[in-house]
C-alpha cells in the first residue's frame, strides 16, 4: 500500500497532536520547555548520517522528510548492532517497496512527540514510582523504566532497550541511541 508522504505527514501531524494532550496521565512522560530550548542547529534527518542502517530505513519509508520538519520530535534510534540482533534478512524484508507499511510503523514506534531530554523521561519514572507510559508516533506505548542509572525502554512485547546515548540536540528535537529494536504491537 503506498501512502502520499502530505497523508503521512498529516497522519503524523494527528498523532503528534493527540499524544501531546496527556496532562491528565501523571505516569506519562511529557515534553518540557527546557528540552525545546535545548535543541541543537542540525535536523534530526540530518544528523543521522548517511550510512546508518535506521537512515537507511527512514529514507525507505519515506519518513526521512518528516525527520528533517519542523518537529519537535524525540527519536530512539536503533544502533546499527541492535538492527544486526534482528532475525536475519529481517530488515531486507522491510525496506523492500512491499513492506513500506511494516517499516514506516516500526519506525514511527520508535519516535515520540515533543521534545523528552533523558532528564525529563527519568523524572517521569521518579512520579510514576518507577515506570513511565510514553506514547510513540505510531500509537503505541512505551513502558520506561531505570536500571541503575540506564533509561529502560520496553515495548508491548516486554522485550527492553537501554538508552546507551541521550540527548543528541537537533534543531527540531532530541535523539537517544538505544541498543535494540523495539517492536510495536501486530
Amino acid at each position: 500500500m503506498h501512502m502520499p508522504k502530505l497523508a503521512v505527514g498529516a497522519a503524523a501531524a494527528l498523532i503528534l497532536l493527540s499524544g501531546c494532550d496527556n496532562k491528565a496521565n501523571n505516569d506519562a512522560a511529557t515534553p518540557t520547555a527546557n528540552a525545546a530550548e535545548a535543541a541543537g542547529d542540525q535536523t534530526i534527518a540530518a544528523g543521522l548520517g548517511e550510512g546508518s542502517k535506521f537512515a537507511a530505513a527512514a529514507k525507505a519509508a519515506g519518513i526521512d522528510a518528516t525527520l528533517g520538519g519542523p518537529g519537535p520530535y524525540t527519536v530512539l534510534v536503533p544502533t546499527d548492532a541492535a538492527f544486526d540482533k534482528l532475525p536475519a534478512g529481517s530488515l531486507d524484508t522491510l525496506m523492500k517497496p512491499e513492506s513500506r507499511a511494516d517499516l514506516t510503523g516500526l519506525l514511527s514506534y520508535h519516535i515520540l512527540p515533543g521534545t523528552m531530554l533523558a532528564a525529563d523521561i527519568a523524572k517521569a519514572i521518579d512520579a510514576g514510582g518507577g515506570k513511565a507510559e510514553i506514547a510513540t508516533m505510531g500509537g503505541g506505548t512505551l513502558t520506561a523504566t531505570k536500571s541503575g542509572n540506564s533509561i529502560m525502554l520496553a515495548d508491548s512485547t516486554g522485550a527492553q532497550a537501554r538508552v546507551t546515548t541521550a540527548d543528541e540536540k537537533r534543531s527540531n528535537g532530541v535523539v537517544h541511541q538505544i541498543d535494540s529494536v523495539l517492536m510495536p504491537s501486530k
